[in-house]
């Protein structure tokens, strides 16, 4: 009589065991899961701000010396590389923006000097 309580009792010990240990493996598993994951996708390389803003300065000089007979390829390019630019600012400082969504023409301008604006706002010296 003795002895099958004694093996219901054991049984029920093991799997409180097994069930109390559950979460602990679980958290240790997925805590290894994350590492592995991290390791394998490392996060993405910043630019110093110093160096974006330096940048803005660049492009936004460039863009306004562009001559009136220029090539509308190097102007487009000149205006996309300086979005870029303002951009990652924004990201950089945690300036909210729309520029990316704007549709092309006015409403893209005035984004971007919208954006321009916030930028200064938010410290960053976009004139030389």
């Amino acid at each position: 009589m003795v002895k099958p309580i004694l093996q219901i009792g054991g049984t029920t010990v093991v799997v409180a065991a097994l069930i109390a240990w559950t979460g602990p493996i679980a958290r240790w598993l997925h805590l290894r899961w994350e590492r592995q994951r991290a390791a394998r996708r490392p996060e993405p390389w910043r630019r110093p701000l110093q160096v974006v803003a330096a940048d803005v300065r660049r492009l936004g000089r460039q863009l306004s010396l562009v001559p009136g007979g220029a090539p509308m390829a190097r102007r487009r390019a000149l205006i996309a590389a300086y979005e870029d630019v303002l951009v990652e600012a924004a990201v950089l400082l945690d300036v909210p923006n729309d520029l990316r969504t704007a549709p092309s023409g006015p409403a893209r301008d005035a984004a971007r000097l919208r954006l321009l604006a916030d930028l200064e706002e938010a410290g960053l010296a976009v004139d030389g």
